[in-house]
């Protein structure tokens, strides 16, 4: 059964998204912690870094290169945003499906 974030990127399941290319699909989190929260995800279905090969090095550049444009569209990219990635239940992973927060919009504590 694919996981909810695939089901996302196939449009199988509604999300609000925000920025699309051949590679990523990027939505708003549901669950905000910050103005801006997207969550950035490969449409090559990863578990999480954990996952990540030799053969995925391309990939995750165009990873931060796709988080930089969508900061940048957002208005935060000056005033700084957080990447954040949740690697394994207890650090908070909760979709098993690799992606990577971008928070901005305020201030943010560090944890």
């Amino acid at each position: 059964m694919p996981c909810l974030f695939c089901k996302i990127i196939n449009k199988e399941m509604p999300a609000e998204i925000v920025y699309e290319d051949e590679k990523f699909s990027v939505i708003k989190d549901i669950k905000p912690v910050a103005p801006i929260h997207f969550l950035i995800m490969p449409k090559k279905h990863l578990v999480s870094v954990n996952q990540l090969t030799a053969s995925d090095k391309e990939l995750i550049g165009e990873l931060f290169l796709a988080a930089k444009k969508v900061a940048q569209d957002a208005g935060v990219s000056a005033s700084g945003y957080r990447l954040i990635f949740n690697i394994g239940e207890k650090a908070g992973q909760s979709i098993d499906h690799l992606h990577l927060h971008l928070l901005g919009g305020k201030t943010l504590p560090w944890p």
